[in-house]
C-alpha cells in the first residue's frame, strides 16, 4: 500500500473530536485572561527554577562542603507559596485541578446530571469564597501586623523578610481560584436551565 495511501485510511484524533470528559488547556482567549494566566505562568516557571537552585545548592553545602545554607528554607517556603498557588490559578482556569468527580464518570447525560454539575460546582465556589476570606485575613495580618497599625510586621527569623510576601500568592491565588470557579458555576447555570444544545 502507497504511504499516501495509509496517511488517509489511518483515523486520526482531532482537538474537537477528543471525547466527552478529556480535558485540554486552553489557551487564554481574551485579553484579561492572557495577562493573568501569562503572568502566573511566568511566576510558577520562575520559582521551579529558583526553588530547584536553593535546594541543589543547599545540599552541595551540606553534604559536599560539609557546611549550611544559612536561612534558606525561608525563601524555599515563600518561593513554594508563589508556585503552588500560581499553579492553583492556571488549574482552576483551565478546569484541571485534581478531582474525584464521580458524576461525570457514572451519570449519564441528562438533566440530573446537569443539576449534580451544577450543585458540585456552587458548593465550590462557596468554599474557595470562604478561603479567599481567610486568604484576606491572613494576609493583612502580615502586612498591616498584629496590632493593625503596620508596625512590627511579622518576619522570618534570619533574612527578616516581612511575612506578607509570603501570603500575598495565598491570597491572590485563592482570588482567581474563585473567579474561574464562578465562570464554570456560570456556564453550569446556564446549561442547566437553556439545555447542552444552547450553551
Amino acid at each position: 500500500m502507497p504511504p499516501n495511501q495509509k496517511e488517509k485510511d489511518s483515523p486520526t484524533l482531532k482537538c474537537d473530536t477528543l471525547p466527552q470528559g478529556v480535558l485540554t488547556a486552553d489557551t487564554p482567549k481574551n485579553f484579561f485572561d492572557k495577562i493573568v494566566i501569562n503572568g502566573f505562568s511566568i511566576v510558577a516557571f520562575t520559582t521551579t527554577i529558583l526553588l530547584t537552585v536553593i535546594i541543589c545548592a543547599a545540599a552541595f553545602f551540606r553534604y559536599i562542603l560539609d557546611g549550611d545554607l544559612t536561612g534558606y528554607e525561608e525563601w524555599v517556603k515563600i518561593f513554594a507559596f508563589w508556585l503552588y498557588f500560581s499553579a492553583a490559578a492556571i488549574g482552576a482556569y483551565n478546569r484541571t485541578h485534581v478531582s474525584a468527580d464521580l458524576v461525570q464518570a457514572y451519570v449519564p447525560d441528562g438533566r440530573l446530571k446537569d443539576f449534580l454539575v451544577f450543585l458540585k460546582d456552587l458548593i465550590t465556589v462557596g468554599v474557595s469564597l470562604l478561603f479567599t476570606y481567610y486568604g484576606y485575613e491572613f494576609f493583612m495580618f502580615g502586612f498591616m501586623g498584629p496590632l493593625g497599625t503596620g508596625i512590627a510586621l511579622p518576619t522570618t527569623n534570619v533574612w527578616r523578610i516581612c511575612l506578607w510576601v509570603g501570603y500575598l500568592p495565598v491570597f491572590l491565588g485563592l482570588i482567581f481560584m474563585s473567579y474561574y470557579f464562578t465562570r464554570d458555576l456560570f456556564m453550569s447555570a446556564r446549561t442547566l436551565l437553556l439545555g447542552r444544545k444552547n450553551r
